[in-house]
């Protein structure tokens, strides 16, 4: 019998002798009403009694158990109803959950402290940081991992890439792609020390976004390009968090376009490649829908100029950015790190992005033939859509703008002192 029963039992117990003291609260006892209460607090003694011995032998047969989780469990159990008790309250105690990574689940064998290098495609995530971005990209992450290694290279003298940390280890690539869904594989992985951030021990970030090149003005949109190289304040070609961001200088160390080896009906795509070593948040998707704008002929590319130029323009002017959909995070450099994959699991990587490659290939066709029953046969030109959105576009510099830094700390400040 454990506690709930118990606790009816005597509930039941004890209501139906206050029913009886109750029934005869203003009448004289008489020697059978005694006889016959005492004869019910004899059996609740000794029925509270046998509990108690019942309770002694479970829990001295849990706290002998070899399973340190399971005494820690049930200390955390006993120490809530004992707080019960004292309360006199029934009600139940929340359990407050730890956030981080547990590893008392690698207490009982070895462990190493790992980056892996992850390519996922972000369309079903919404982005793989915190930011909450829906982009296909490639990250690191790091954590323990179990090890068949006796004695793993571990803390700083951890070695990068050495022979030994491969032989007879785990294939963490072949092992974790087995159970990960299609649209996420892990490309490689490396022993790093314990002190590593994937977030902040990153040097540089390369980013890539694919673009059709049809209709666009790719040399236009090279001249604009070229002035985000070096270090600016990118307050205008960002998504602002003044709550958490007081600088936004950043240092661009290439944005270039240069063409794919993809071409659909005469329309080449095109990628730009961007390299950086930190970017705030959503700057690759406002930088490239002003260089497309400048690729549209609806800006000239002088006005990069302006808008890095916070003095001359403190507030953000409104504008879309680019699509997510094209944006990728091409690759992370760290120092030191070189990311390994052992040639088992690279054939079974090719293998599968084969089979997503002819996957996409045979839905791009099921879309095209699609497109061919719908088409107009009005002879409508793409260049009088061209002509058409260029008349409707209303300059960046004569729109309206977003508050600037000081506005939203000046606001943020005023609510905090509410």
């Amino acid at each position: 019998m454990d506690g709930a029963e118990l606790f009816i039992d005597l509930t039941e117990t004890t209501g139906a002798t206050r029913k009886t003291v109750e029934a005869n609260e203003f009448q004289p006892f008489d020697g059978n009403q005694i006889a016959s209460l005492q004869s019910q607090l004899r059996l609740l003694q000794d029925r509270v009694k046998e509990l108690e011995e019942k309770n002694s032998k479970l829990s001295s047969r849990l706290a002998s158990c070899c399973c340190s989780e399971r005494r820690m469990n049930f200390g955390d159990r006993s120490r809530s109803i004992e707080k019960s008790k004292e309360s006199g309250t029934t009600k139940k105690k929340s359990v407050e959950k730890t956030t981080g990574y547990n590893t008392r689940i690698l207490d009982h064998c070895s462990k190493r402290y790992i980056a892996l290098k992850v390519m996922y495609f972000g369309q079903r995530f919404y982005g793989f940081a915190s930011e909450a971005q829906m982009e296909p990209t490639v990250e690191v992450i790091a954590l323990y991992l179990r090890s068949n290694l006796k004695d793993p290279p571990n803390g700083e003298n951890s070695c990068h890439n050495g022979e030994e940390q491969h032989d007879g280890e785990i294939d963490y690539v072949r092992v974790i792609n087995k159970v990960l869904p299609n649209d996420i594989r892990v490309l490689g992985w490396c022993s790093v020390p314990v002190g590593f951030s994937a977030r902040f021990s990153c040097l540089r970030r390369k980013y890539k976004y694919f673009f059709w090149g049809a209709n666009l003005n790719i040399s236009a949109m090279e001249r604009a390009g070229k002035k985000f190289v070096g270090e600016h304040d990118f307050r205008n070609f960002c998504k602002m968090d003044a709550a958490n961001v007081h600088n936004y200088r950043r240092r661009i160390m290439s944005f270039d376009i240069s063409p794919c080896d993809v071409r659909t009906e005469g329309n080449p795509l095109w990628a730009f490649n961007i390299e950086g070593s930190a970017f705030l948040w959503h700057q690759v998707r406002c930088m490239v829908a002003v260089v497309f704008m400048v690729g549209q002929d609806l800006e000239d590319p002088d006005v990069i100029d302006i808008l890095l130029d916070p003095l001359r323009t403190p507030r953000k002017p409104q504008y879309v950015m680019a699509s997510e959909n094209s944006l990728v995070l091409h690759s992370c450099e760290f120092e030191g790190v070189k990311f390994w994959c052992s040639s088992d699991a690279g054939e079974a990587l090719q293998l599968h992005l084969s089979n997503e490659i002819r996957t996409y290939k045979l839905q791009a066709a099921i879309f095209k033939e699609a497109l061919l029953s719908c088409l107009p046969n009005d002879g409508s030109s793409s260049d009088n859509r061209k002509l058409k959105k260029k008349n409707s576009h209303v300059a960046l510099l004569s729109r309206p703008t977003e508050p600037s830094y000081e506005e939203r700390r000046a606001k943020l400040d005023s609510t905090s002192t509410i």
